[in-house]
């Protein structure tokens, strides 16, 4: 079925099924272009980079060519960042791990995406280690050498945040934004520096990977301490992966299984094993360049765990969240070799500091005692467990933030409005399922189109038309992406927090960051008259529950940039404006594979699929 609309003429599939948003019908590719010229030329900001922050130059004569949709997301890392950046088209849309060819960007999230089968195959470049003066240079930009922002001299520099705050929960530093927004935030390099312990082992769990520049972000003392890398690629994509590490033999490489079809392993964690002790980080962020530099990204950092004194009882180091029993519990679902020593490293650390619950989806279909074990009922159970009912709870919203959306089922009541708000409204052991209004918070075209990166910033929105035009009754659901409270409006999220708020929106019953997009396959999905939940990806998140922190609610707080002394420590930092602002009459969710074509971005491009 062909269609016009303000973004033009474009394509959308016929095909009924849930799971079928990763087939997409578009050419494969974007190009973002000047709208003065046909060819796609780079843009950028008028103050020219440091020289000694610069990249290689593109090829002379070479026309940036194409925003690609076509290609795993982790080919962008098989090529060599030392390499000229180059771009290359795809033929056809294979799958939602869409990269540009070479340039070290990668749209970096995707959920109801398609089998492995259908992945491109491409040969990865053979490449020789990164000499120094390569480690100094940054990574090329998908638009040319000049389009990104540099980083402020300081930008890098690591400093200790207030770790003794009530939540450990925390932004990531934004490129761009005045520097108050980025007090208390934290870069990779300041998660890895020597300032939070002296590093002995690692394990980094992730969705995308750009080996190079994720050994570069540990500090040189470090850089050559053991890695181990927790991902879901198989086959062509598993050996282009490893075909990066092969300047790095400190990189190892532990492979989740994937056994149901359109499951991803979408979990952001880091171990780091310390002399010191233990540490654990869940994040929404990806392991490429992209998804530290302009966007909104959190993090839960965890306390450092001291070792527990030889001969302790198979049940120290425990907390009252039960931390420690279900981190053991997620990594033994892996069923991997290689994760056998650090369950036993975590085993023999002190965790009862912890005050987050963990909520974990693992690949399979549950039942009896395991049907609340992973997914959106493990999340019920706890805010069954763990809250307590409050007066005039059907005026208390519920808050859904993410970066994509999945097939949700032709009408809310198959999923959305059905088992998934059931979960969402829970609060104590009330018989009562109130029917709350409920807010998805999802970026306009508007949001991504004024952004810090511009329309490239779409690349990980990945809401495909196929999807949206089977959905159209969620669109009712969507409010804009807002943050200037945090200074942060124009950096586009890739954040995902779900939470309950009063009607003032002062207060929070539950909080919860995570890497769960707003899915089937990342939340699970009941079957059989209810009676089993099939999940078909990996997920991993932190849930604050008052209850652990001795309050009846978490109050918010406005305005938590920036940080300082005075900051108070009991509000919770919501990464985005309350209330939350619903979408006018003229403004559209963003679609990535359709044209934006009469307004420019904020670099002077247009978005032209093709």
């Amino acid at each position: 079925m062909s269609q016009d609309s303000q973004h033009g003429k474009w394509s959308i599939s016929s095909s009924d099924d849930d799971d079928d948003d990763h087939k997409l019908t578009p050419s494969g590719k974007a190009t973002l272009r000047s709208p003065a010229s046909p060819l796609p030329l780079p843009r950028s900001p008028p103050s020219p980079p440091d020289p000694q922050l610069q990249v290689k130059s593109e090829r002379n004569g070479a026309p940036l060519s194409s925003l690609q949709i076509g290609s795993a997301a982790r080919q962008a890392a098989a090529q060599n960042q030392l390499n000229p950046v180059t771009f290359a088209s795809s033929p056809s849309v294979k799958r939602k791990k869409e990269a540009l060819e070479g340039s070290g960007w990668a749209l970096s999230d995707s959920d109801d995406d398609g089998g492995d089968d259908v992945k491109k195959v491409h040969s990865a470049p053979k490449r020789k280690p990164p000499s120094k003066k390569a480690e100094q240079e940054r990574p090329p930009s998908p638009h040319g050498r000049l389009y990104y922002m540099d980083e402020p001299a300081d930008f890098f520099e690591s400093s200790l945040p207030r770790l003794s705050d009530t939540y450990r929960f925390y932004l990531n530093k934004v490129t761009g934004l005045d520097r108050k927004f980025n007090t208390g935030a934290l870069h990779i390099r300041d998660i890895l520096s020597p300032l939070f312990g002296t590093l002995k082992e690692s394990v980094q769990f992730n969705y995308c990977f750009d080996v190079a520049w994720m050994v570069q972000q540990y500090p040189p003392e470090f850089r050559d301490r053991p890695v181990l890398i927790v991902h879901g690629d198989k086959r062509e994509a598993k050996a282009r992966l490893v075909q990066q590490a092969k300047p790095f033999p400190h990189v190892r490489f532990c492979q989740a299984k994937l056994d149901i079809t359109f499951g991803t392993h979408h979990t952001k964690m880091m171990l780091l094993w310390y002399q010191e002790g233990f540490r654990v980080v869940i994040t929404t962020s990806n392991l490429i360049r992209a998804d530290w530099y302009q966007k909104t990204q959190g993090m839960w950092m965890s306390p450092l765990f001291p070792r527990l004194p030889d001969g302790s009882g198979a049940g120290a180091g425990e907390s009252p969240t039960f931390f420690k029993r279900d981190l053991l519990d997620y990594l033994a679902s892996y069923r991997a070799p290689e994760l056998e020593e650090w369950i036993q490293r975590i085993k023999e650390h002190d965790l009862s500091e912890t005050r987050v619950h963990l909520v974990a989806s693992t690949p399979g279909r549950y039942t009896g005692p395991d049907l609340d074990r992973w997914g959106h009922l493990r999340l019920r159970k706890l805010l069954y467990q763990h809250t307590e009912p409050v007066p005039a709870e059907d005026q208390w919203p519920v808050l859904a933030q993410f970066s994509s959306i999945g097939s949700l089922g032709l009408d809310r009541s198959k999923w959305l409005a059905g088992e998934f708000q059931r979960t969402l409204t829970t609060l104590g052991k009330s018989s009562q399922r109130p029917d709350p209004p409920v807010h998805l918070l999802y970026p306009a075209v508007e949001d991504v189109r004024s952004s810090l990166e511009g329309y490239p910033a779409g690349g990980s929105l990945p809401y495909s038309i196929q999807t949206a035009q089977k959905q159209l009754w969620l669109h009712s659901y969507f409010h804009r992406w807002q943050a200037d409270a945090t200074g942060r409006t124009r950096a586009m999220p890739h954040i995902k927090t779900y939470m309950r708020t009063s009607p003032d929106f002062g207060r929070l019953a539950w909080f919860l960051v995570t890497s769960a997009n707003l899915s089937k396959a990342a939340w699970g999905a009941l079957e059989k008259n209810n009676t089993q939940l099939m999940v078909r990806s990996y997920e991993l998140g932190v849930l604050f529950l008052p209850s652990a922190f001795n309050m009846d609610t978490f109050p918010v707080q406005r305005n938590p940039f920036p940080v300082s002394s005075s900051s108070s420590s009991s509000g919770f930092p919501v990464p985005f404006d309350l209330p939350p602002t619903a979408y006018s009459s003229k403004d559209q969710p963003w679609i990535w594979n359709i044209p934006y074509s009469q307004v420019p971005d904020t670099h002077g491009n247009v978005w032209v699929p093709s």
